[in-house]
């Protein structure tokens, strides 16, 4: 015959081993990066993609080569479970923004976001990539499928010229890579979107002279063109380099110096100056 201290004792060793075991499974289910509420399947499908978490190593490795900072406003577009999003509030103290289709995903994101302590700084919204607004972005992270990068890529090259863009795994098709982002397992690309420089520029006050001719040509960030100074014939510019809205490239002047120049783009206005051991004056002009 049982006695009621013994019956007591069985009922909270049983609630024990029921507290216990629910701890486990959500501890389980947290490290494959769910919890007791979803629990996704890496490889389960969903809109045009499939679920696939990026690797810890290759998240910081992207996160550093944009080179994120607390001033930074990140988008992770396809969030998941918002191991990115909360990686760049978490390592590196930016605010981020994660956009998952899946409600379900999307929902178990905010709550991982929680869980870390950083929701004060990313939000996660349940929403389709192709309509949501992300033009405030400063760094945009992405594991997309290569088509999906291309259908991306035209709404990414309009935004703000040093936006920084890294993705796990798959390129933009013919827009090349600023850098190729290496771990130990991955690959990820990295870009920094460009200025539209392409056309004729009208500059006043280079070096004294009155007129100069700048015509250029551009593929993404890749640039070329000629340089006119005054009534002389055009010469090809020599290894110019487009950062975001910062442009660089050298000539030889008229006393066959070599010149260096520095100039900041901002939409049909060029500002610069012109950096060498001799001058360094600055100019301005115009595209026509």
């Amino acid at each position: 015959m049982f006695k009621k201290s013994d019956l007591a004792r069985g009922f909270l060793n049983l609630v024990t081993i029921t507290v216990l075991s629910i701890t486990a499974v959500a501890a389980w289910a947290q490290a494959k990066g769910g919890d007791n509420l979803y629990q996704p399947q890496v490889g389960q499908s969903g809109k045009d993609v499939v679920w696939v978490p990026t690797g810890d190593e290759l998240v910081t490795k992207m996160l550093q080569t944009a080179k994120v900072t607390k001033e930074d406003l990140v988008y992770d577009l396809g969030a998941g479970d918002g191991k990115i999003a909360i990686a760049a509030a978490r390592e590196f103290g930016a605010r981020a923004v994660g956009i998952e289709y899946n409600p379900d995903m999307a929902a178990l994101a905010q709550r991982n976001a929680e869980r870390a302590g950083v929701a004060d700084r990313v939000r996660i919204i349940r929403g389709d990539i192709f309509k949501e607004d992300f033009s405030k972005a400063t760094v945009i992270t992405m594991y997309l499928l290569p088509d999906l990068n291309l259908r991306l890529r035209p709404t990414l090259l309009k935004l703000k010229p040093g936006t920084r863009l890294a993705t796990n795994s798959f390129t933009m098709g013919d827009w090349e890579p600023d850098q190729v982002i290496s771990t130990s397992g991955n690959t990820g690309y990295y870009w920094v979107v460009p200025a539209q420089v392409e056309g004729r520029w009208n500059l006043n006050g280079m070096d004294g002279n009155a007129s100069v001719r700048l015509d250029l040509q551009q593929r993404y960030q890749r640039v070329g063109g000629t340089i006119t100074v005054g009534t002389s014939a055009p010469q090809t510019i020599l290894g110019p380099e487009l950062e975001g809205d910062q442009l660089r490239f050298r000539f030889i002047d008229g006393s066959n110096n070599l010149v260096n120049v520095r100039a900041t783009i901002r939409g049909n206005a060029i500002d610069g100056e012109i950096v060498g051991t001799y001058s360094n004056n600055k100019f301005s002009g115009k595209r026509s």
